[in-house]
């Protein structure tokens, strides 16, 4: 076995000797076939990988690299090692220094702890650890729920004015506008917005009467809201802006909905029998008006022409005493004449004459009203 030092591949340990024993090679490896390369062992390739590795690492090889009395030890560091170690470390420490911030985001960069700056969109140097960020969404809407149905607590439940209970469901849309203020100034800002929205509106509902709310007001009471909640958060310095304020649901708790809007009902009818009694007695009314204008201007009428007729009478009397004191006889046989046509004008007229002997006869019936009314027409 002692002659047997050949190479790693366990073969031609005797060079030149031409009388190898090839049955003492089964320490390094086994006899090959006369007409094909050395087969090596496994155990061969894996020492052999063991010694690339190790070269690779910046140790020795069987021959050099290693000194004499050493036995097999691990790798060495070299200047090569350590380069690609520092490159390693350097990529790491740019990847965590530099960041993306998006169009629709802001980024707030702290030194040590502290305030430094806003970072704008586009790309972003912070030199990791000294300065840190924090990326924050300012465009995005969010919302935030508070009523009985949306966010299932009793946040919804609020007293009126006229110390009714109402059931509110709304929803508080916002979003970021200063993000410094909104880090530093609010601990919890969701939480914070919910409790200044919860609180403004059980302000507003306490000065208002249930009816308006549940009918007319809720726009106006929308509007007022966000007013409310946006200057309580300014007060704040919260860097939050309110978008606007979706009013959903007012409605009387769930336990006495049934009979409120039995109520509800009976008023509504209430109004509507009220307002057919307006409209009847308005009619009545403008007629009755109607009627009295009528009666007061044919009384203003018939007052107007007996006055009329009464002057003009006065006046003809005045003219016929001027002629009567002028000539009484004359005016007295006049009047007499116009006085008797007037009665006997329209009267029919039947002549009785008396006969010779004295005694009372019939004359021939002169028909003197047709012989008038013939005249009358042929003057026509």
């Amino acid at each position: 076995m002692a002659g047997n030092n050949g190479g790693p591949w366990g073969g031609g340990g005797n060079n030149g000797s031409g009388g190898g024993d090839d049955d003492n090679r089964g320490s390094g490896g086994r006899k090959p076939n006369n007409d094909g390369p050395n087969i090596p062992e496994i155990d061969e390739l894996v020492n052999k990988g063991r010694e690339q590795l190790r070269v690779l690492m910046g140790g020795g090889g069987n021959g050099g690299g290693r000194s004499s009395g050493s036995g097999g030890g691990g790798p060495q560091l070299t200047r090569g090692t350590v380069g690609l170690g520092i490159l390693a470390a350097l990529g790491l420490w740019l990847y965590a220094s530099f960041y993306t911030v998006r169009p629709e985001e802001r980024s707030v960069e702290l030194f040590l702890g502290e305030f430094l700056e806003v970072g704008e969109s586009g790309l972003n140097f912070a030199p990791w650890p000294v300065v840190t960020r924090e990326v924050l969404a300012v465009t995005t809407e969010r919302n935030i729920d508070i009523g009985v149905s949306r966010s299932g607590s009793d946040a919804g439940l609020m007293l009126t004015g006229d110390e009714n209970i109402v059931d509110i469901d709304f929803q508080v849309v916002w979003n970021i506008t200063d993000p410094q203020l909104y880090l530093f100034n609010l601990a919890n800002p969701p939480q914070t917005i919910e409790a200044v929205a919860e609180s403004a509106m059980r302000e507003i509902i306490s000065q208002s009467e249930l009816a308006p709310i549940l009918n007319r007001d809720r726009g106006a009471i929308a509007d007022r809201l966000a007013d409310l909640i946006q200057s309580t958060l300014d007060s704040y310095d919260s860097g939050v802006n309110i978008i606007r304020v979706n009013f959903d649901k007012a409605d009387p708790p769930e336990p006495v909905i049934a009979s409120f809007r039995a109520v509800q009902d009976a008023e509504q009818e209430r109004d509507r029998v009220q307002n057919v009694a307006d409209a009847y007695a308005n009619q009545v009314v403008a007629e009755a008006r109607g009627e009295a204008a009528q009666i007061l201007e044919q009384a203003e009428g018939y007052r107007a022409r007996v006055v009329n007729e009464a002057t003009g009478e006065a006046s003809r009397f005045s003219a016929v005493l001027a002629e009567y004191e002028k000539a009484p006889e004359v005016t007295r046989k006049r009047l007499y004449l116009e006085t008797m046509e007037g009665v006997l004008g329209g009267v029919d007229i039947i002549l009785l004459d008396e006969n010779e002997g004295g005694g009372q006869g019939v004359v021939p019936y002169l028909p003197l009203n047709e012989l008038r009314r013939n005249t009358t027409e042929g003057t026509n």
